[in-house]
């Protein structure tokens, strides 16, 4: 029996002002011994607190047992844009660590370290500047991840491809690794990198370039015992993150552009979370256009782009398997007719993922606002069983998280409200804390 503080509740909200990205990890984490969460974000002028609160990098510091809320302002008005969201870590001396970046518009990766077990007290902020290596043209995205005892920031940066920082005092300093991997640079940047670690291997999904400039296939490939590995085990780089890297396009590929789904022709993917078990099964979301020109990158038939989501599955050994999970519906700007609700695997469990879609994934119907729901598979993701976890709601509810942690309980964070641009946004941070 659940003690009362343990029960599942909510949605409640957390942060009224505040929305994130998806390109840095962890962007919410549980401290199991003190019950408390911590969620980082960025506030809008659009939402309270207006102005004067624009561009604020903030934390959420949640006390799971009641479920209060404490906001701490890590940067006041570093810039008003969801890429500056913090990668979050927890330290082994019990101090919170926190990363962030502006959006490719400096070269700085700042960050600031907590008190002891109190991550509403924090350090100074201290930066790492980039600008000798990108020649000014700027730093975007942290992703903080342990690999045989050294902390690594990779981040998009030279020729903005995917680099690293290491840290071999928890956070207290960097120093530049190196390029993951490289290539020659078409339209904005280059690649989109999702990453997963287990302490002594990190996976990772890639794309090519941005989507809306590229016809994307999306990627797989590991760091392990210093080398970047392909699926199967077989060395791509054997020094990684040392001297002049390789193309990710010489990685496995996991999701080709080009291939056909339901006789529509799958294109510009994209990359959306990963996670790895604890058997060595990896898991990933990703998505994708269906039935484009790759010509012109307008559709034939639909006057908006038609997405969808893709659940990929590793099995322990490298072979992949890829499933339809369900329909993304249209782009969420017109802008970026990429962008969508998003979906989050659950870092405990594989089989369980959470989607923000405006298509009914039961039925096929078309909904007011986008919507969470709960996916479940019992065969590595051939068939899903599905379970609203919001409805009729008033406001589109956004780019879902499972906060890792404690694995005793499924902490889903999401955003909800109007999202505009990745600069313009009214939404409210809430949180649905649940007992496994």
């Amino acid at each position: 029996m659940n003690r009362p503080d343990e029960r599942a509740a909510g949605p409640r909200v957390v942060n009224d002002n505040g929305a994130w990205c998806w390109f840095q990890d962890e962007r919410a984490l549980v401290d199991p011994k003190a019950r408390t969460l911590v969620v980082g974000s960025i506030a809008a002028p659009e939402g309270p607190g207006g102005e004067a609160r624009s561009g604020n990098v903030e934390l959420a510091v949640v006390d799971l047992r009641t479920g209060t809320s404490e906001i701490v302002v890590l940067h006041e008005r570093l810039e008003n844009d969801d890429h500056d969201v913090p990668a979050l870590h927890r330290r082994s001396d019990g101090r919170w660590l926190a990363v962030y970046t502006r959006h490719k518009s400096d070269d700085l990766t700042r960050w600031r370290i907590s008190e002891p077990g109190d991550p509403t007290r924090w350090g100074e902020e201290r930066t790492f500047d980039w600008s000798a290596l990108t020649g000014g043209r700027g730093v975007t995205y942290s992703n903080l991840h342990v690999l045989d005892g050294r902390l690594y920031c990779f981040a998009r940066a030279v020729n903005d491809d995917q680099c690293a920082l290491v840290s071999d005092d928890e956070g207290e300093s960097w120093a530049y690794a190196g390029k993951l991997f490289t290539r020659p640079k078409v339209g904005y940047v280059n690649g989109y990198t999702r990453y997963a670690s287990s302490g002594t291997r990190i996976d990772l999904v890639t794309t090519d370039h941005h989507p809306r400039d590229f016809d994307n296939s999306i990627y797989h490939g590991y760091l392990e015992g210093g080398a970047l590995h392909r699926s199967d085990g077989g060395v791509l780089d054997p020094a990684a993150l040392d001297g002049e890297a390789f193309s990710q396009e010489h990685l496995t590929t996991v999701l080709a552009a080009g291939s056909e789904w339901d006789g529509l022709r799958i294109s510009h993917c994209w990359t959306t979370d990963i996670r790895r078990g604890e058997d060595g099964t990896v898991a990933a979301v990703l998505t994708a256009r269906a039935g484009v020109d790759p010509e012109t990158s307008f559709f034939r038939e639909r006057p908006v782009p038609d997405l969808r989501f893709f659940y990929a599955r590793m099995a322990p050994g490298g072979k992949w398997t890829v499933h339809r999970l369900a329909l993304a519906g249209p782009g969420l700007m017109p802008h970026e007719e990429d962008y969508t609700g998003l979906a989050a695997i659950d870092p405990y469990d594989l089989d369980s993922v959470y989607v923000s879609t405006p298509v009914d994934p039961r039925d096929g119907g078309a909904l007011a606002h986008r919507e969470i729901f709960h996916a479940r598979t019992a065969d590595a993701g051939a068939s899903w069983e599905w379970t609203p976890v919001t409805e009729e709601s008033e406001a589109d509810n956004l780019r879902p998280i499972v906060a890792p942690g404690d694995p005793a309980r499924i902490p889903l964070l999401w955003f909800r409200g109007s999202m505009t641009a990745s600069q313009h946004y009214a939404c409210e941070v809430v949180l649905q804390d649940m007992p496994r």
